[in-house]
């Protein structure tokens, strides 16, 4: 009898303890929720940040692959033919729209510099203003950017529209390697057309601003001349030239980035998807062309 009301009084005890614990336990479970939620709120900035960063890094390594690729590749037979046709469609149809570009941009470079000078007495420094600008900064700059928007949009529509027709997928199919075949000519054509388009860029330009300041204003036309021809060194010339180089590699490589792997944006897909990557490719180039500016620059001042 009495080792029955021991063992009673054991489970009562026992009981009593399992309930205490699971009123701690549940009373913990939302207090730990909770918790866990404020904290994952507050890292939730940190986390997008994180994670568009890396998706940054995955994109420039898989990009820097990508122009490797293809540069190993140009070292092929039967690749001059499709060279010389994408320096004709990136170069040469490209002439109009940077004569144009650059005749108004001297233009306008003339005019303020006219007003800005004469002010201070050295209206005849108007030739090394006007042809420093366009040497150093605005030739390659403006030249790779217009260039952007009229070949490098329609060299991402074209792969683009390629990829989601699967008409690259044939290609690997019948054992052509679509990166030898559709790449490497656009990026050689690009490193080609850059340099010889910034030329005619700055020529043009000077002569827009001969005609704005020498011929509208009435600025004296020999000073102007020997200003320009006095100004301008080798060293103007070639960084000018490196700028082109570094743009050409930058354009080609992200519009055929974009272009070659629209289906695999997780934004959206099909027609859309060559269009968000059009978009894309021409923003994305414009901002690393001018931030790239900066970085050679600051390496070749």
């Amino acid at each position: 009898m009495i080792t029955r009301v021991l063992l009673m009084a054991s489970a009562d005890k026992s009981k009593s303890d399992y309930k205490s614990k699971t009123g701690s336990t549940t009373f913990l479970v939302p207090v730990l929720v909770n918790i866990l939620r404020i904290v994952k709120l507050l890292l939730s900035p940190f986390t997008v940040v994180g994670r568009t960063v890396i998706s940054w890094v995955d994109n420039c390594g898989a990009s820097a692959i990508f122009l490797v690729l293809a540069l190993l590749k140009t070292f092929w037979h039967k690749q001059l033919s499709k060279i010389v046709q994408q320096i004709y469609y990136i170069g040469t149809s490209s002439t109009t729209i940077i004569a144009l570009v650059g005749f108004f941009t001297g233009m306008v470079l003339g005019l303020q510099s006219y007003h800005a000078l004469i002010k201070l007495g050295a209206q005849g420094a108007i030739g090394t203003m006007v042809a420093l600008s366009l040497v150093r900064e605005l030739g390659p700059v403006l030249t790779a950017i217009m260039i952007t928007a009229r070949a490098g949009s329609a060299i991402t529509a074209e792969i683009g529209v390629q990829r989601i027709s699967e008409q690259i997928d044939a290609l690997d199919t019948m054992r052509i390697d679509s990166l030898r075949y559709l790449i490497s000519p656009r990026i050689v054509a690009a490193i080609i057309s850059f340099p010889l388009l910034t030329a005619l860029f700055d020529l043009i330009g000077i002569i827009g601003g001969y005609v704005s300041a020498v011929v509208l204003l009435g600025a004296n036309a020999g000073t102007y001349l020997h200003r320009v021809q006095a100004s301008l060194e080798m060293k103007d010339l070639t960084d000018g030239f490196i700028k082109a180089v570094v743009f050409a590699i930058i354009v080609a490589t992200v519009c055929c980035y974009q272009g070659y792997f629209a289906h695999m944006r997780q934004d959206s897909h099909g027609a859309k998807a060559v269009g968000l990557s059009t978009t894309s490719a021409v923003v994305l180039s414009c901002v690393l062309i001018l931030v790239s500016d900066y970085v050679v620059t600051s390496l070749l001042i």
